[in-house]
Parts: C-alpha cells; structure tokens; sequence
C-alpha cells in the first residue's frame, strides 16, 4: 500500500508518481494533436492564390470600391467592367445582390466592398445599383460542352468572405447563404479554361436549385460559357 504507483479507486486520487505519468502523457497527446491539426490546416488545399492575374486586373483592389460597368442579371447579377474583370453582385449578409429587372444589359455604377480570391470576386452592395444609361452587354462566348469536378459552393464565402469558404464544415453556411439569394459557383478540382471558379446555372441559363449538392464534391456535365472573364457553367443538379 505504501507503493505510491498504486492506485486505490475509492481513495478518490492518484498515486504521485502515476499522477506525475499520466499529466506528462496528457500533455504530450494535447500538444501532438495541436500540432497536427496546424499541419492539416496549413496543407488544405487553396483553389486559386488571391489577385486576378493580368496587368489589368490587378489594379481591382479588394475592400471599398465604386466600379462601372455592364450589368448582367442571368443567372445571377453580374457587373461587367469594361477592359477588367466580371465581378459578381452580392448583399449584405447572407442575401443576394437587390436588382430590378429594368437594369438588364445597362451601364450601372455600383458601391460596396469587393472580395477577391484567385478568379472570382464579389461586391457586396451597399444600396442597389445605379443606372448610368443603356449600353451593350457581353456575348456568351461557348467553349464547348465539359465534365467537370469541382464543389458546390456560395460565390460569396468562396469569394472570401469566410475563410475557409468551402468544405463539409462550411455546407449549413452556404446554404443559407443560397437560399438568400446569393450565386452558387462550382469550385473545380482543375482549372477549366485558365479558372477554378464556374458561376452554376441551370441548362437553361436560369438559376438552378443546388442546395442539396452544396458542401459537396460533384461530377458534373454541361455546356461551359464565357461571359465577359467570368465561366457560367450551364448543367443540371444531379
């Protein structure tokens, strides 16, 4: 009894040298663990590097912006900046971007915070875009019909509003983020025509329900467009 190794259960503690034992043992686990999760952490895998890439696209700088452009409202609002990148339209929060119909192929000025990352931003409005005067909006620009792998994502978390945008962890989020109205985009496992970022719509070119694919990697087949520097990915939910 004297051994102090021993453990007696009704004695309500540990013997010294076993308790000495079993803090070491407890530490050294929680620091392992700590450690490994830094390390998957930092080897998650990163769609796209930030910045646009090309002389022209990187003077888009993110956070407050007022940017000019063509605005585009299938399937999902889109501001298209002459000479410069597409940049999708979002609101605040968990909504999508406020748009009357009467704004379709107008030149528009619009206000808001831009997100970036890699081929894709977002500008997050602050008041519904203004109309500048007619002008004449991007023609679709088919680049064939495609089978593509990738995750189903909400363009806005993608985009960078929460890091990491993607993953299982992320699927409750995006939902929400979609059933507000906010674009769901394909993030491709390649590259697909220089971008891992394809703006999801219907074969139709309408807005299409992807909530139950959200969070999720998919095999997808249809036609891929280019409008203005943004693909649209014209498939239908499996």
């Amino acid at each position: 009894m004297s051994d102090p190794q021993f453990f007696i259960g009704w004695a309500g503690r540990t013997g010294p040298a076993l308790g000495r034992f079993l803090g070491s043992l407890t530490a050294a686990v929680l620091a392992a663990l700590l450690v490994l999760a830094l390390l998957l952490a930092r080897g998650g895998g990163d769609p796209a590097p930030a910045g646009f890439g090309g002389p022209a696209r990187d003077a888009l700088a993110e956070g407050p912006q007022r940017l000019e452009g063509v605005l585009t409202l299938l399937p999902y609002p889109v501001l298209h900046m002459p000479g410069g990148p597409s940049v999708l339209l979002g609101g605040d929060g968990k909504r999508g971007a406020p748009s009357e119909a009467s704004l379709q192929g107008q030149r528009v000025a619009a206000e808001g915070f831009l997100l970036r990352r890699g081929g894709i931003a977002m500008l997050v409005l602050e008041a519904p875009p203004a109309p500048l005067g007619p002008d004449t909006p991007p023609l679709p620009e088919a680049l064939g019909r495609w089978r593509i792998t990738g995750e189903v994502c909400d363009g806005k978390c993608a985009a960078g509003a929460m890091l990491p945008g993607t993953g299982l962890a992320h699927r409750a989020c995006a939902a929400l983020c979609v059933e507000g109205g906010l674009p769901p985009v394909l993030v491709a496992t390649r590259a697909v025509a220089g971008s891992e970022f394809l703006l999801l719509a219907g074969p139709d070119g309408q807005a299409a329900d992807w909530h139950a694919q959200l969070g999720l990697r998919v095999v997808l087949e249809g036609e891929v467009r280019r409008l203005g520097s943004l693909l649209l990915f014209h498939a239908a939910p499996p």
